[in-house]
């Protein structure tokens, strides 16, 4: 009864870990190109930045109801940098289930960025918001690195893409405080490579355990068949004893 019951407190403690939400977008990374040091200089747009070296980032975004002017809630941007060319990625976005909230992941090359006055306008209003919050690492901004980790003089040849995070709060509540002013969302962004382009990295551990439980439940269950038909046949010999003294 007490391996029950030690049983069922981890289960609770396990559910109490896993209540987060994710939600992400997969995508190619493009063909490296020149990353421009000029109109915009990337390196003092004030964007959190992720790569395959630094591929996970814990922040707060902004989030709003939805509105005529903003359906899929306030835009917030990352910059994706020092990516595999033509290797396939996803980012996630995760976050605790106890701020209910609707997220849209969408990533954009450079080029396609600039040739859209929407998007620009969009990333320039949350780069100028960025650079004026008094954030202290806001006063010393984040050098682009190359894959060895030091600073890359710009302009460089680099395959990176702008990540577009839209967030809108999706609950109900009678605090009105609440509703009139929505909390920031504490977020972990997550940055996974895919193995030959066919499964996360991060999965592999589990694909691991997947495989030894696998492993082990085949040689149970031929155990468990072994046992069972020696049990049967030992049946049968012991009722051919009997009929066979009955016989006598």
């Amino acid at each position: 009864m007490k391996m029950y019951n030690f049983i069922w407190a981890l289960l609770a403690l396990y559910t109490t870990l896993v209540q987060a939400n994710v939600e992400k977008t997969i995508f190619i990374a493009p063909t490296a190109a020149t990353v421009p040091s000029g109109e915009p200089d990337l390196d003092d747009l004030g964007l959190e930045r992720l790569s395959p070296e630094n591929p996970i980032v814990r922040t707060r975004i902004n989030a709003s109801f939805p509105s005529e002017n903003a359906p899929e809630g306030i835009e917030s941007w990352f910059f994706l940098e020092n990516l595999n060319p033509h290797q396939r990625y996803e980012v996630r976005v995760c976050w605790l289930a106890t701020q209910p909230t609707t997220f849209t992941l969408t990533t954009h090359e450079v080029g396609t960025l600039i040739e859209d006055a929407s998007l620009v306008s969009s990333l320039s209003i949350f780069s100028t918001a960025r650079l004026a919050s008094p954030v202290a690492w806001m006063q010393n901004p984040i050098p682009r690195a190359n894959k060895k980790g030091t600073q890359d003089p710009a302009p460089t040849m680099d395959s990176v893409l702008f990540l577009r995070v839209r967030a809108a709060a999706d609950y109900f509540s009678p605090d009105e405080a609440l509703m009139r002013d929505v909390p920031p969302v504490a977020v972990d962004l997550i940055l996974d490579p895919f193995l030959w382009n066919v499964f996360p990295r991060s999965l592999v551990p589990t694909a691991g355990w997947i495989g030894v439980v696998a492993v082990v439940a085949i040689v149970v269950a031929r155990w468990v068949a072994k046992e069972l038909g020696r049990v049967v046949n030992d049946a049968k010999a012991e009722r051919a004893l009997q009929e066979a003294k009955k016989g006598k």
